[in-house]
This record gives C-alpha cells, sequence and structure tokens, in this order.
C-alpha cells in the first residue's frame, strides 16, 4: 500500500502498462517496454514510485478508498502514461513484502516474489537488503501511537519494514 522514500539514487520513468500496481512494489518492463507487475518471469527494473489502480489509494497512509485526486481515480500514472521507478540504490521504507519478512531480521537479503512484493526466501538474485524490522512507522502526524506522533496505516497490521535497494 505504501512506500516512504528515504533517499534514492535513480528515479527513472516509463510509460506504464493496463496491470494496477501498488506504489512499492516490485516491478520489470515487458516485452512492450511497459512497467509490469514482476511475476517471477524476467529481470527486476526497481521499486514502483507511483500507484496506478481504479479502486484504491496507495499513498502512505491513505485509507482504501480515498483518492488523492478526483480525477485521476487513483492512478497517478493517468496524465502522463508514465511510472515513477526507483533503481540503481536507496533506502525505502514500504509494506508491500510478503509474510516471511515479518521474521526477518536485519542484514537479510530479500528478493523480488511472484507477487511482486519483497520476500525473505530466497529466489534468484538479491534486490534489496532489509534495515529495519517490521514495525510501526511514524508518519509524522501528532497523536499517540509511537512516541507522539501516529502510526503511517498500511498493509501487515501497519507493519513497515526498511531496506536498502540493490537493483
Amino acid at each position: 500500500m505504501a512506500l516512504v522514500e528515504k533517499f534514492f539514487v535513480v528515479a527513472s520513468e516509463h510509460p506504464v502498462g493496463t496491470s494496477d500496481i501498488k506504489e512499492g512494489q516490485v516491478v520489470k518492463l515487458n516485452s512492450s517496454r511497459m512497467i509490469v507487475p514482476y511475476d517471477g518471469d524476467g529481470v527486476v527494473l526497481g521499486i514502483a514510485g507511483d500507484t496506478k489502480s481504479t479502486s484504491a489509494s496507495a499513498m502512505p497512509g491513505v485509507y482504501p478508498g480515498w483518492q488523492n485526486r478526483v480525477p485521476d481515480g487513483f492512478d497517478e500514472t493517468k496524465a502522463s502514461g508514465l511510472m515513477t521507478v526507483y533503481e540503481n540504490g536507496g533506502e525505502f521504507a514500504t509494506d508491500q513484502y510478503e509474510d516471511d519478512v515479518l521474521t526477518a531480521l536485519p542484514g537479510v537479503n530479500l528478493y523480488a516474489s511472484s507477487n511482486g512484493k519483497l520476500q525473505a526466501t530466497s529466489s534468484g538474485n538479491a534486490i534489496a537488503v532489509l534495515t529495519r524490522a517490521a514495525g510501526p512507522y511514524i508518519s509524522g502526524v501528532p497523536g499517540i501511537d509511537i512516541n507522539g506522533d501516529m502510526a503511517l496505516r498500511g498493509e501487515h497490521s501497519n507493519q513497515y519494514i526498511e531496506f536498502k535497494l540493490l537493483v
């Protein structure tokens, strides 16, 4: 549901295909040179920096069903037809990972799953290194969840991981 960009090296733009993609998912180029979710086949290009959806926003902390701009209808790529893809390094926080990452410890290599998410189970080449185990992530909005700030909402019961991108 979300990607928090802490530091990135390269943010490229590529034409996006017709598949729904959540910000923070692992993506690749298909044979038509369009960005699609990684499905276990081909080469990982990087991490999606935008959301292309017909049903829900995937911005950090946004409740499903809310959207950022009404005319876009949850599709941040609608105006340009391009998707931001983070590649060649950087540090990020995300909730787009498989359940096996919930128990992983920092230093573990992360791989791309066939669902376009990060996983701790070895599958091909490592694409990231876990730098912070799953846990609540501070939103910066005053509240009561973590050290006086509200926790950022997301998948996995609002548990985010932090990772260093290797691809």
